[in-house]
C-alpha cells in the first residue's frame, strides 16, 4: 500500500500526532522522525505501531518485529509531515510507557538522580536528556511537568537520548518521597541560603533538583531542612545560567568526584 495523498486519514492523524500534545497523551503514542531516532526507540525497546517510509529516500534496514505496520508514502506526502530534512526517509508512530515516579526502579546501589521541575523548554529537556546519557545517569525525573514528554522538540534536541534514559515523571511530593524511600541526598540549585557546589560531596547516592529558567526552584524543595542547597558561583553581571548548562555542571563534578 502506498499513501499519495495528504487527506488520508493515516497521514491526517499523523500530523495530529504531531501537533497536539493532548492526542499524544490520550492514545498514549508519539512520533519519531529519522533513521537513527527510529533505530534507538526500537533498539531501547519501545514498541513501533506504525512506520512510513518513503522509498525515494529510505534505504535503512530496520529490525522490526510483525506487529509493527509499513507504511509507504509518496514524496510529497512526506515532505508534507517531515519536520527536518535529512531524516532519512522515515517517520514512526510508537507506543508511550509508563513513566510513574512510583514504578521506577533503580539498578544502581549508588544512583546519581537528575529532577526537573517543571521544565518548560522541550528544547532544554532534550539537551539535559542528551547529558544524562553522556554521563550514565541511573534517572532523569520530571517534577509537576508542564509539557508532555514526547512533544516533537524534545525528542528531536535529545538525538535519542529520550530513549537510552530511564525517565520517570510525578507531582513534587511523589518525587520527594521516592527520594527519601531510596536514601538519596537531595542537593537543590538555587542561589537562595546555598553553598558554592564545589565544597559538597556527591560520592553517595545523589539527586540534583533543578528549577525552571523563568521561576528556579519552588518552595517545596527550597524549604525543606533535609535538603542542601548549591549554587554555581557567577562572576559577571547576570545571575543564572540557561538550565542545561547549569545541569551539565552539577552532573560532571558528580561523575568527577565519583570517579
Amino acid at each position: 500500500m502506498k499513501i499519495s495523498s495528504t487527506k488520508n486519514e493515516q497521514i491526517k492523524y499523523l500530523k495530529l500526532l504531531q501537533s497536539k500534545s493532548k492526542i499524544r497523551i490520550k492514545d498514549n503514542c508519539f512520533v519519531v522522525e529519522g533513521y537513527r531516532e527510529v533505530n534507538i526507540a526500537i533498539s531501547a525497546g519501545f514498541q513501533a505501531l506504525k512506520i512510513f517510509i518513503n522509498t525515494t529516500i529510505y534505504k535503512g534496514n530496520l529490525n522490526l518485529n510483525n506487529t509493527t505496520e509499513v507504511v509507504e508514502i509518496s514524496d510529497q506526502v512526506y515532505e508534507q509531515v517531515a519536520y527536518r530534512s535529512g531524516t532519512e526517509g522515515i517517520i514512526g508512530i510508537f507506543s508511550s510507557p509508563s513513566h510513574a515516579v512510583e514504578n521506577l526502579k533503580l539498578k544502581a546501589t549508588n544512583p546519581l538522580i537528575l529532577v526537573l521541575e517543571s521544565p518548560e523548554k522541550p528544547g532544554n529537556i532534550g539537551a539535559i536528556l542528551r547529558t544524562a546519557d553522556a554521563t550514565q545517569i541511573d534517572a532523569v525525573i520530571i517534577a509537576e511537568p508542564r509539557t508532555d514528554l514526547y512533544n516533537p522538540n524534545t525528542i528531536r534536541s535529545s538525538l535519542g537520548a529520550i530513549f537510552t534514559n530511564s525517565i520517570a515523571t510525578g507531582s513534587n511530593k511523589k518525587v520527594y518521597e521516592f527520594l527519601k524511600h531510596n536514601n538519596i541526598n537531595i542537593f537543590s540549585a538555587t542561589l537562595q541560603n546555598s553553598n558554592d557546589y564545589l565544597n559538597e560531596d556527591y560520592s553517595k547516592p545523589t539527586a540534583f533538583i533543578m528549577g525552571s529558567e523563568a521561576h528556579g526552584l519552588s518552595e517545596f524543595w527550597r524549604d525543606k531542612s533535609d535538603i542542601c542547597a548549591v549554587n554555581i558561583p557567577m562572576k559577571g553581571k547576570l545571575d543564572s545560567l540557561n538550565l542545561s548548562v547549569s545541569t551539565a555542571i552539577l552532573t560532571y563534578e558528580a561523575v568527577r568526584q565519583r570517579s
